[in-house]
């Protein structure tokens, strides 16, 4: 008994959290009761004094528990602790932790989450978007852009500079706009719904270019060169990572600067003679102002340091002698500035080094930390924006177009494909705007940008997809009247730049978060790799045996509530949602326990162990995503008209989170552990967590179909027309159209079924655009009004313009063809 009771006691202290001196006077009390409950036997008193003994040599620091347990240890630990590269350090050092931390922590603050400032934009900002926004938008013409002219035009390029869009996140006082990251994001996602093109060229400047890696490390005279210049359109930058050896792996980048002396300005000054072969590269063939990452080297120790200096981030002008830019690459049919640059032996002075001489060797973090800001809002907002242009177009599409006389929305195999459409996209905004907000508190969310960047472009291909499918041959035929084929052509673009998904998903997320987001790995790993022992041990010694209780908490938590199916966890009451509440927190503590297992028995090998890795980053995704969108309903008060779309995003997240758990487990590289593992995260089985029913995903797929509110909310942020001539605009003029002739379209479509073939007089073999005699045959009948014909033809001619698609005659093709390799010029060069 004595035994059983401090087991028990011990369990139920770590499970609440409970340490210190208290734990050793319940463990001491709940041992004695069990050896007085045992009439004092002598085994009892032993076996139970012994175990008492060893748990509060564990649970209680001094200089015993130093000498015999955590010096041991410390040996053991640095043999199972992953050996990080000097780039993967910087990685871990760079960015901040955020929400993130809390879904690695096993046991979320749900108070943290709904109390953080949400994403917000000031009144200034959403008249930038309601203004110069909208006024670019109107007039750019995509077809036009990508398919005749292959650039914008030229007064688009002068007012994006005129009006600052280069400039949207520089400060005021340099010139620039001094907008949020939320206002970023918006942006960016509007105009993305009008082109893809455009969009990206405002992105890159203000998430990738030269301008924020300035302001976070510029020295004082380059903020004031540079800043304002690039804020006003004098400069156009581009920034320069990618070469052709060293894709993903931009550790490996080849290109070099050699410490030396050179002439600048008729000056001979300390300086780099820089070689580069850079591709992929936005705005380089317009840029006049080119960012590079380079490795440093110091040959001739002109330093006084070593001869390998590492990663920098330098400045060079375009028209600096020896530079090459200009040949373009065409990315998927999108036509945004892209192409290589490239150099041999170019001299730049030590002022040219982003921050000064003093920087270099630190491109590396400076890159991971603007990189994940980058990463947080561009190609996420692009994402979003696809979602709400298939969402909004899609949904007014399906209900306009009609087979065997219903509207195709009412068709259970549409709906089944607009009803993930409408879903995730509510999904991907969610996320968009909880990372968002983190951003405009001062997080530089590392973990939660990776997350965001797959996730959102994923989810895009997931949306555009099913909504090729809903338009299937119209959205087929390229044309001036295509609404989603640059869309659709976009979608490997977002996919593959930024680190491409396979690898994000596989190698990033998780293998970074795991180590990042853990509250006691990092501190590990430092006490692991410190020279003084003494210090190692005693740094080691305040750390693991905090981790050892976490885990064992995470494990008990992850039992117990699978036993419970989660009803023991305790849950906020907002938006009756509690039943949610309980499954992610038990899928937190699971999740938590499985990065502990996985840190320990595979520690090292983590980064070969990518389908492991993948399926963990999937069971992260699932969760920063379900947990966004309740933040995002809790800060939009709850509204009714949402839970459907809440609910659909919720049980779709928690579905496929305990696939990827379960995967994770069946697959785990460790055998032995797998049943353990199974018994702990799914005791009762992997069930439960089904998914939407065929109701609610019916009710999901009409939010964007019927003209309501909710369908508002879910497009919100989109570039909305109703010219009947514009592409997007031909088909919300049609669905506008079709909602106002609802009845009258309905009274037609009744009297052709009701009436037999006589009584017709051959209305039924009228063609489509006959449309004129079916409604002079209508109101002939009485069937509608006089004062509704008008309105009715109206109506029809503008549902048969939506169903159309562009047909180009032989000399049209000819024209196309002869403009396209007008532009055309094959650039050969031995350098790539």
């Amino acid at each position: 008994m004595s035994v059983l009771l401090l087991v028990l006691s011990a369990l139920v202290l770590i499970y609440f959290s409970i340490g210190g001196k208290t734990t050793a006077i319940v463990m001491s009390v709940a041992t004695l009761i069990g050896v007085a409950n045992d009439d004092w036997h002598i085994l009892s008193f032993l076996v139970g004094g012994i175990l008492l003994a060893l748990a509060l040599l564990i649970t209680l620091p001094g200089d015993l528990r130093l000498d015999k347990l955590s010096r041991p240890l410390l040996g053991w630990v640095r043999s199972r602790l992953p050996k990080l590269s000097p780039t993967e350090q910087e990685a871990l050092a760079s960015g901040s932790v955020d929400w993130d931390g809390e879904l690695f922590s096993g046991k979320p603050e749900w108070n943290k989450l709904l109390d953080a400032a949400p994403a917000h934009l000031t009144s200034e900002e959403q008249a930038f978007l309601d203004g110069p926004v909208e006024e670019l938008c109107q007039m750019l013409d995509d077809w036009q852009i990508t398919h005749e002219h292959y650039d914008l035009p030229e007064k688009a390029w002068k007012f994006i500079r005129e009006n600052g869009f280069f400039g949207l996140v520089i400060p005021k006082e340099d010139g620039g706009l001094g907008f949020s990251n939320t206002a970023h994001s918006e942006i960016v996602m509007k105009i993305s719904t009008r082109s893809v093109s455009a969009a990206v060229t405002v992105m890159v400047p203000n998430s990738l270019g030269p301008g924020e890696l300035l302001m976070h490390y510029g020295t004082d005279d380059q903020k004031q060169h540079y800043l304002p210049r690039l804020a006003g359109g004098e400069e156009i930058p581009c920034f320069a990572l990618t070469s052709p050896v060293a894709g993903s792996d931009a550790g490996a980048i080849p290109d070099k600067g050699i410490v030396c002396k050179g002439e600048w300005n008729g000056k001979e000054v300390l300086g780099l003679k820089v070689t580069w072969n850079k591709r992929y590269i936005t705005l380089a063939p317009v840029a006049t102002l080119i960012g590079l990452a380079i490795k440093v080297y110091d040959p001739e120790k002109l330093l006084g340091g070593e001869d390998d200096i590492g990663v920098t981030c330098v400045l060079v002008p375009r028209d600096t002698d020896g530079v090459h830019a200009g040949a373009r690459h065409l990315p998927m049919n999108t036509v945004f500035m892209n192409g290589p640059t490239w150099g041999n032996e170019v001299f730049i002075p030590m002022e040219q080094v982003i921050g000064g001489q003093d920087m270099l060797g630190k491109g590396w973090k400076m890159l991971l930390e603007c990189l994940s800001i980058g990463r947080s809002i561009s190609l996420p907002a692009l994402g979003t924006g696809a979602g709400k242009l298939a969402s909004l177009a899609t949904g007014s599409y399906a209900y306009t177009r009609e087979q065997f006389g219903r509207s195709i929305s009412q068709f259970e195999g549409v709906q089944e494909a607009l009803e993930p459409i409408a879903g995730y996209t509510y999904m991907m905004d969610a996320a968009r705007l909880l990372t968002a907000g983190m951003l405009d508190r001062g997080v530089r969310p590392s973990v939660p940008s990776a997350v965001l960047k797959y996730r959102n472009t994923d989810l895009m291909r997931e949306v555009i997809n099913h909504a090729m499918d809903v338009v299937a041959g119209r959205g087929v035929i390229t044309g001036p009247r295509n609404f989603l084929a640059r869309a659709y052509q976009a979608v490997p673009i977002g996919i593959t730049v930024e680190g491409a998904n396979i690898l994000t998903r596989s190698l990033m997320i998780f293998g970074q978060g795991a180590i990042r987001c853990h509250p006691f790995i990092v501190e590990e790993i430092e006490a692991a790799g410190m020279e003084d022992e003494d210090k190692a041990a005693k740094k080691f010694d305040g750390i693991f045996y905090r981790h050892l209780a976490h885990t064992t908490r995470n494990a008990l938590r992850a039992l117990v509530l699978g036993l419970s199916k989660g009803w023991l966890e305790t849950a906020p009451r907002h938006g009756d949602i509690e039943k949610y509440y309980r499954q992610l927190g038990r899928f937190s503590a699971a999740f938590a326990l499985m990065t502990d297992v996985t840190l320990l028995t595979v520690g090292g090998g983590l980064k070969a162990r990518q389908r492991l890795s993948g399926r963990m980053a999937d069971c992260l995704v699932q969760l920063y995503y379900a947990t966004a969108v309740i933040k995002q309903w809790h800060e939009e008060g709850y509204p009714d008209d949402q839970r459907d779309l809440v609910e659909w995003c919720l049980q779709t997240c928690l579905h496929d989170l305990q696939n990827s758990m379960r995967e994770a487990i069946i697959n785990f590289p460790v055998p032995a552990l797998r049943w353990p593992l199974r018994l702990l995260v799914f005791p009762l089985g992997a069930t439960g967590l089904n998914g939407p029913n065929d109701k609610l995903g019916a009710r999901v797929a009409a939010t964007i179909v019927k003209d309501t509110p909710v369908r508002q909310r879910i497009s919100r942020g989109t570039f909305v027309n109703l010219d009947p001539n514009d592409p997007l605009g031909r088909v919300l003029n049609a669905y506008k159209l079709a909602n106002e002739t609802a009845g009258m379209r309905q009274r037609l479509h009744e009297a052709i079924r009701s009436r037999d073939e006589d009584e017709l007089d051959g209305i039924a073999l009228l063609m489509g655009h006959q449309r004129k005699e079916l409604v002079d045959w209508a109101c002939a009948q009485g069937i509608v009004t006089a004062d509704e014909c008008p309105k009715l033809e109206e109506a029809l001619t503008a549902l048969y313009d939506v169903i159309r698609v562009d047909a180009f005659d032989a000399d049209g093709l000819k024209a196309l063809a002869k403009a396209a390799t007008g532009k055309r010029k094959v650039v050969e060069r031995s350098s790539e």
